[in-house]
């Protein structure tokens, strides 16, 4: 019989049962509970790793593409015996290689400097231009054992330096964008931990060096751990955090890749215009016979003014007023801006040249019957239209706005991105008389941009010289001396417009000479007449350059222009639309009378803004307060891309570019800026190094991106400037106010010298024209007692021999 201590009821042993399946239960809960934690974590990592080795390739597949190229430009770099030579390199991201001529060619190439070993200075010069070296810290080899095509002699020029070199770039703008594009290129080499082991099969015949090799560069995982150390993936939360954020990212790639082309862009309403007057060839238009009613009207207003007087400020008469603006004015040079878009498809240089020079010559024979100017612009009074090209089925837009009334200051813009060339500049209208004759002179450096090739074209204008205002046959020609220079290639074209002589016939009017040179050597010589035909001479070898034939003009590009009843109040047709009917059907006196209501409401205008200490602010353009030149606010320098831009169209004045896929916008004035500088302190920087850079389609992002430097692009809708881009904030610099004082310093600190002479020197010429004036004092004086002395003897002598 069992003791009652120990003894248990039916009740207590099913508790007690109970109590130990429960325990095991929660017990296996748990277990299966760490299981799943643990399996899902696994499962975590595995694609955190997964999401590594992605981006690890795609970092490689960067180093490996041959078409990804940073900037490209020619430098001159100081050899071993302390000369300088001038190479053509090429930055990719982990090298810089070196080239003696653009033809990248294995007969050309010089060398391979590994950026990875590198560091990066800038070094003062004495001489012109900005200079910055590239070393190695502990003074070993920089180069790279062989080429890219597997070149292992390099092309002849003077030894370069071992472990160093030193680069002199033509003008600081310019080697700021360098070292902002190595500082760039060094920080994409830095991102990639590669091993140093070599595989013997395919190092033999590797094209360098195998740390630079992507067929030798080993990554394993403890690799891709040190790759991604830092960036917040350090413990499974952020892995987790990071691999939802790359789920997210995925989804959203997907919905952004879906577009459809059918879908068109709302732009403006343009009109073809009709058929235009283009005068005739010769000299016979460009004179006018005046009736004695508009020679009083000349007579008074010459009374109004003197020679050498500017005529900004003088009101003309309407006789002599052609029914346009002179913003429309302008828009008269690219009729045959197809001679542009086969400009730049030439790979020589000084074809290139021969077709710019060309198309600027193409401009000048459209001429208005008789003596006649376009209005003064109203300021802010805007202008655009387009050129179709039939070739490339693409458009030539133009963009004008009157920006100032006093001085008269004009901009413009021109844009053909699918073609490949931007045109920008803003001219200053001055106007001389000189009592028998008066000259129009357009102050203005044009800039001419092809944006394939990262070249700049500077071109000056001529002058317009009346004559014969008193005297004499009212005539109008063109003189004076222009230039077309592009710096990069080093070639120009320098003509001089020849007015005609005074004892001088009709074979002498028009006449235009000139020169196409590289350098101080001349290649062909330009002779004719500018509406006319003009021919070219080169080696012995005469050829006609350029002639408007009737089947010429008939190949003129057809303009389109907004139509005019659904312009703007400034638009410069609906604004002169008065005096330019009162002017076509010979009402003088109506013409005077509304172009006199136009500007008297600019000048109260101008008074309230006055009295209200405001000034005027363009709406389309900007100025870069670093070179003073008036910028297109919407400018897009950006090559055009066929694999992602659709077209290029103009809506309110903005010219934007109708895209496939939703595209970055970086409004940058530098290669390591994102955000716009105000008042563009970098703008001449930002200019060059946007016609420069090029990067690759697969970004560093998981999204593969394009990341180039632009200003519009969309996805099937107009992109602003609200799109940004994952970029270090150690990138994003030149920002502060401390940066702009620090640059704006030494010039503060130079016209403080500046000043300082100058009041030095004025003292000097004081105490100078004060000396002199004592000596010749002192000298007129003897000279004065020494007559008086002979008047003196000499009527003595007179009186006693009397």
């Amino acid at each position: 019989m069992s003791s009652p201590s120990t003894a248990q009821s039916p009740s207590e042993h099913s508790v007690q049962n109970v109590r130990t399946l429960s325990d095991s239960l929660l017990s296996n809960s748990e277990a299966c509970n760490k299981m799943s934690k643990r399996e899902s974590l696994k499962a975590l990592k595995k694609s955190y790793r997964t999401q590594k080795k992605l981006a690890a390739q795609e970092l490689l597949s960067t180093l490996k593409d041959p078409s990804v190229i940073v900037l490209a430009d020619w430098l001159k770099i100081r050899g071993t015996l302390k000369s300088w030579t001038k190479l053509w390199c090429v930055l990719k991201p982990g090298l810089l290689v070196l080239y003696k001529n653009e033809k990248q060619k294995s007969s050309n190439w010089v060398g391979t400097v590994l950026l990875n070993t590198c560091q990066l200075i800038e070094r003062p010069s004495k001489k012109d231009g900005f200079c910055f070296k590239l070393f190695h810290p502990l003074d070993q080899s920089i180069w790279a054992t062989k080429g890219p095509k597997g070149e292992t002699i390099g092309a002849f020029v003077q030894p370069l330096p071992y472990n160093y070199l030193i680069f002199r770039a033509p003008s600081e703008g310019a080697g700021k964008c360098w070292m902002d594009a190595l500082e760039l290129a060094l920080r994409c080499t830095s991102l990639l931990m590669r091993t140093m082991t070599k595989d013997k099969d395919i190092s033999s015949s590797a094209g360098i060096t195998p740390s630079l090799h992507t067929d030798t560069v080993h990554l394993d995982e403890s690799d891709l751990e040190k790759h991604f150390e830092g960036q917040g993936l350090g413990d499974d939360k952020a892995d987790r955090d990071a691999i939802l954020s790359e789920t997210d990212t995925s989804q959203s790639e997907v919905e952004d890749e879906t577009f459809d082309e059918s879908v068109r862009p709302e732009e403006t309403v343009y009109r073809e215009n009709e058929a235009e007057d283009l005068g005739q060839q010769g000299d016979s238009t460009q004179t006018e016979e005046v009736d004695d009613e508009n020679k009083s009207l000349i007579w008074s207003l010459v009374k109004q003014v003197r020679p050498g007087m500017d005529l900004s400020k003088v009101v003309l008469p309407t006789f002599i007023l052609e029914p346009r603006s002179f913003l429309d004015k302008l828009s008269d040079y690219y009729y045959h801006a197809d001679i542009l878009s086969e400009a730049v498809l030439h790979e020589d240089p000084y074809t290139r040249i021969k077709d710019v020079t060309r198309w600027y010559l193409s401009g000048f024979y459209k001429k208005p019957k008789g003596l006649k100017k376009p209005y003064n612009p109203i300021i802010g009074e805007k202008f655009r239209c387009y050129w179709y090209h039939p070739k490339t089925d693409s458009r030539t837009f133009y963009i004008a706005e009157q920006i100032s009334h006093h001085p008269p200051i004009s901009a413009f813009h021109v844009t053909n991105r699918k073609d490949g060339f931007n045109i920008s500049t803003s001219i200053l209208a001055k106007s001389k008389f000189y009592g028998n004759s008066l000259s129009a002179v357009l102050d203005s450096t044009v800039k001419l941009s092809f944006l394939k090739r990262g070249e700049d074209y500077y071109i000056t204008m001529p002058y317009a010289h009346c004559k014969g205002i008193l005297i004499g046959t009212l005539t109008m020609e063109m003189g004076g001396k222009v230039s077309i220079d592009c710096p990069k290639t080093g070639y120009r074209a320098d003509l001089e417009f020849k007015l005609k002589p005074f004892l001088g016939s009709g074979e002498a009017s028009n006449r235009i000479v000139g020169k196409l040179k590289v350098g101080t050597d001349t290649l062909a010589t330009i002779e004719g007449h500018w509406d006319q035909e003009i021919f070219i001479k080169e080696k012995d070898q005469q050829t006609l350059f350029w002639n408007p034939t009737p089947e010429i003009k008939q190949k003129r590009l057809k303009r389109f222009t907004v139509p005019i009843e659904i312009q703007e109040d400034m638009e410069s047709e609906n604004l002169w639309r008065k005096v330019s009917d009162a002017v076509i059907t010979g009402d003088m006196y109506t013409a005077t009378q509304e172009k006199y209501v136009l500007e008297e409401r600019q000048r109260q205008e101008a008074k309230q803004r006055k009295s209200s200490m405001s000034e005027w602010m363009p709406l389309l353009f900007e100025q870069d307060i670093m070179s003073g030149a008036w910028v297109y606010k919407q400018i897009d320098m950006r090559p055009w891309d066929p694999s992602n831009d659709v077209i290029q169209y103009e809506k309110d004045f903005v010219v934007r570019t109708h895209t496939r896929h939703k595209t970055p916008v970086v409004r940058t004035m530098s290669i390591t800026s994102l955000h716009d500088i105000e008042g563009g302190v970098e703008a001449k920087t930002s200019s060059y190094l946007r016609s420069q850079i090029r990067l690759p389609r697969g970004s560093i992002s998981s999204k593969r991106h394009r990341v180039i430097s632009g200003s519009s692009s969309e996805h099937m809708h107009d992109s602003d400037s609200s799109g940004c881009l994952d970029i270090p904030s150690s990138m994003k610099i030149r920002h502060s106010d401390e940066r702009l004082i620090k640059i704006i310093d030494p010039l503060i600190q130079s016209q403080k010298e500046i000043t300082r002479s100058m009041h030095l020197l004025q003292k000097q010429v004081a105490e100078l024209q004060y000396a002199i004036g004592n000596g010749w004092f002192s000298m007129y004086r003897d000279w004065l007692v020494l007559a008086v002395v002979l008047t003196f003897q000499v009527f003595l002598q007179w009186y006693i021999n009397r």
